[in-house]
């Protein structure tokens, strides 16, 4: 299974699901640069090894499991990947995967708020193809993708992901997973914003921007009291929570 814009951002459960062979990259969801392959293959998969007939080159299980077995690679390993990896996983236990699951998925639901805002669709034609973690945006009949892609990257050092085979230049992509917020988000959908203005296509100035704001907004989670600070009255309540009480008359001061 290609897992290299999934694993480590939304649910996956290999054994469960029986999979037999899990393919992911260290820059995705491990939040790392490109680098490290990452294979995870099941019993069953090792044991069909020993009989495959297909040739094998660089990455051959059977060296790898010799070599590891004494803790070491039959190649010459990437040592500062492999300390950013243990990080990574270190950085994604303190999160814990639910909740980087609902993270990654509240992030993209902003992102599909900024493309509805803009009066354009996604490649995905149904709700449930939707990706929580990169999202395909369809441009109008004339414009081309690279054309956005070249503007975001050239004027505003913003990359875009391109349309790849048949839907090369219908579309760009923006990638929402692994080690990313509201406000970088926003970054990007602003940029995106301005690129395509800049080549032509009629978007409202700020109109995506201001319907994600709004969502993240909206669906943040309510902050603990201040200790010692009076809240606004304008501040919104958590639910459940009683007003607070006016402050006290401040004593006049005279002359």
């Amino acid at each position: 299974m290609d897992g290299v814009s999934s694993i480590g951002s939304i649910d996956f459960r290999m054994d469960e699901w029986k999979v037999d062979l899990a393919i992911t990259g260290s820059q995705k969801g491990l939040m790392l640069p490109a680098g490290l392959g990452i294979v995870c293959a099941s019993p069953k998969a090792l044991a069909a090894r020993e009989h495959a007939k297909c040739p094998r080159a660089f990455f051959d299980f059977g060296d790898m499991i010799r070599a590891n077995a004494t803790g070491y690679f039959p190649y010459t390993p990437s040592i500062p990947m492999l300390y950013g990896l243990r990080e990574s996983l270190a950085i994604i236990a303190e999160e814990g995967l639910e909740n980087i699951f609902a993270r990654h998925q509240r992030l993209a639901e902003g992102v599909r708020a900024a493309v509805r805002a803009w009066g354009l669709k996604l490649c995905a034609k149904a709700p449930k193809w939707y990706s929580n973690t990169v999202s395909a945006i369809m441009l109008p009949e004339g414009a081309n993708g690279a054309d956005v892609i070249d503007v975001a990257f050239r004027r505003y050092n913003l990359a875009l992901g391109a349309g790849l085979a048949r839907m090369a230049g219908k579309l760009f992509r923006i990638g929402h997973l692994g080690d990313l917020n509201e406000l970088m988000l926003l970054g990007a959908i602003a940029g995106a914003e301005m690129a395509m203005r800049d080549v032509g296509i009629p978007v409202t100035p700020g109109i995506g921007v201001a319907a994600a704001a709004e969502h993240y907004r909206s669906t943040a989670a309510p902050l603990p009291p201040r200790a010692g600070a009076t809240p606004s009255p304008d501040a919104p309540q958590a639910p459940g929570a009683k007003p607070s009480p006016p402050p006290p008359p401040r004593a006049a001061v005279r002359a």
